[in-house]
């Protein structure tokens, strides 16, 4: 019998616990840890992403999150705590599956990254893993957008 959606993501949330923002800052606070986006690069561009995150979208992460692939990135590593966000948490919780598939054994699943107040990256360059900024500037940022109904 073939495994569905739901059974998947069953056994994806029942392996990969759910964090806060709150949770997530404090482990963050703490260092060794590894933010992981892993949403495509556009909506990354669209969005922004939570502060010092690396993007690696859900088909690329086996390439990069192993040791031995040659299109590995080096902010991967096993001693880390890995926090999985994505636009609605189901690719983080796959992901985070994937991942302690794979070894790494402290993974958590942050959910969708509108999910609380974490600081997020806002030009370009930051949104494409090149350094944080406040949480105020951002949505000081998104204020003068136009919001849809």
């Amino acid at each position: 019998m073939a495994t569905t959606l739901k059974q998947l993501m069953d056994t994806a949330n029942a392996a990969v616990p759910r964090i806060t923002p709150a949770q997530a800052q404090e482990m963050i606070a703490q260092g060794n840890t590894l933010v992981l986006d892993v949403r495509e690069p556009q909506e990354v561009e669209k969005t922004g992403k939570v502060a010092g995150a690396v993007n690696v979208s859900r088909g690329f992460l086996e390439f990069r999150a192993d040791r031995d692939s040659p299109s590995h990135d080096k902010n991967f590593a096993k001693d880390k705590n890995v926090i999985v966000y994505c636009a609605s948490g189901g690719r983080a919780a796959l992901s985070g599956k994937l991942l302690k598939d794979m070894g790494y054994e402290r993974v958590y699943n942050l959910g969708a990254s509108r999910t609380g107040p974490m600081p997020t990256a806002k030009s370009r360059s930051e949104r494409l893993n090149h350094g944080p900024i406040t949480a105020s500037a951002d949505r000081a940022r998104r204020a003068d957008r136009p919001r849809p109904d």
